[in-house]
């Protein structure tokens, strides 16, 4: 629930951008600049997140990122300009990170669990119906209550399930260090030491976690290549995802019309996606998993945008490209949560996850750059978003190996 209500939010403002612009009176080049303006802020905001739930506790920083991307939903529909627009929208940094928060806490719930992998793909699937609903409900609600008041409606969301998450209890892994460092605190170092042995757990050392606690001797290179995969990854969300209908209807010749229902199709397929590569990560392994599907993802793309072929092609490839970029990131959010020591374990997670939006920013300036030089949309979206899936999948092979 909390994941579709935050991707039903980010998208929602993706959808009813021509309208807002509209009435404000921007540009296309005005809108399309605001937005990445706001996503610079969203990065920003989105680093205090891995210090909320290593800090605070999982169920608590769950709370808090949902009241939070209330506020922004709610401040969103009172904007009056680019500039109050902007601030509010880098707000919803809180909300975006939530599925941060999902990885750390359900790896730390679902320990025990057979198939975990599996589970957890069913939250991470809350992407593409977040995008659906916020497509549905903009249809429906829009010539209702407009622009403004559609995101009054996600602001209640999101406060409806900040609520219904008061009744979750916490990481039993969260408790069990804050309860060892109150015995270490009280003297009783024997106790401290047995409660994080009967939980499987590293001893820490009891200080305020910060960045520099995930560039350490031992998790520097594993975080640095993490951080290394989102990015490139992105670019190729950003490519294909994002700008799906803009790729299908320069590089390919298909309507607009025809784009849509493509990419409402595609968005389906990707669902299986998640649900697949959850599956997968808990057979191969979930590195394994991530590595195979960016690489499978890529050869599909290229094979989409360079071979000739029909309608019916162009849907079975782009089916399969989003198949393969997306679900993915049902295993790589889980082994992220798996690859950490536990009292990192949000910071760890958040730091690779904030290059999410840089790698949007990236793509974006990369793109325009390549096709203002006259280099075919074909051609710029193998550069950008291709390369970004292969060069993704190459970092992952760095990274840490992390018996399940």
């Amino acid at each position: 629930m909390a994941w579709i209500v935050s991707v039903y939010d980010f998208t929602l403002f993706g959808t009813l951008l021509p309208v807002i612009a509209e009435d404000f009176g921007w540009s296309t080049a005005q809108a399309t600049t605001v937005n990445t303006v706001a996503q610079v802020g969203v990065f920003i905001v989105s680093l205090v997140v891995g210090s909320l739930i290593d800090r605070l506790g999982r169920k608590n920083a769950l709370i808090i990122l949902m009241l939070a991307g209330a506020v922004a939903s709610g401040m969103t529909g009172m904007a009056m300009g680019a500039v109050s627009m902007i601030i509010v929208r880098s707000l919803t940094g809180l909300s975006l990170s939530e599925e941060v928060v999902n990885a750390v806490y359900l790896s730390e719930i679902y320990r025990k669990v057979k198939n975990k992998g599996l589970f957890y793909s069913v939250v991470q699937a809350g992407y593409p119906i977040g995008a659906l609903v916020a497509a549905g409900m903009s249809a429906l609600l829009l010539p209702v209550i407009g622009w403004r008041w559609s995101f009054v409606v996600a602001a209640v969301l999101a406060l409806c399930v900040a609520l219904v998450a008061t009744r979750l209890p916490e990481s039993p892994v969260f408790a069990a260090m804050k309860e060892s460092r109150r015995r270490a605190e009280a003297g009783d170092e024997a106790g401290a030491a047995r409660l994080l042995d009967e939980h499987e757990l590293e001893p820490d050392s009891g200080e305020r976690t910060g960045i520099k606690d995930v560039f350490t001797k031992t998790l520097w290179r594993h975080t640095t290549l993490l951080a290394a995969a989102w990015l490139f990854s992105w670019i190729g969300i950003q490519v294909f995802s994002v700008l799906g209908t803009t790729v299908l209807v320069e590089s390919k010749g298909v309507s607009f019309e025809n784009a849509l229902v493509i990419l409402v199709g595609a968005n389906a397929v990707g669902f299986v996606g998640y649900l697949f590569h959850g599956w997968l990560g808990d057979r191969i392994g979930r590195r394994s998993t991530v590595i195979f599907g960016w690489l499978a993802g890529g050869i599909a793309s290229l094979v989409m945008l360079l071979v000739p072929g029909g309608t019916f092609f162009i849907i079975a490839m782009y089916g399969l490209t989003l198949f393969f970029l997306t679900g993915p990131f049902a295993a790589l959010l889980y082994y992220m949560g798996e690859s950490f020591p536990a009292h990192v374990r949000g910071m760890g997670t958040n730091v690779a996850h904030v290059m999410a939006p840089m790698g949007s920013i990236i793509d974006s300036g990369l793109l325009s750059f390549l096709l203002v030089a006259g280099v075919s949309m074909t051609w710029a979206a193998v550069f950008t978003g291709t390369a970004g899936l292969f060069l993704a999948a190459l970092c992952m092979l760095g990274t840490r190996k992390v018996e399940q």
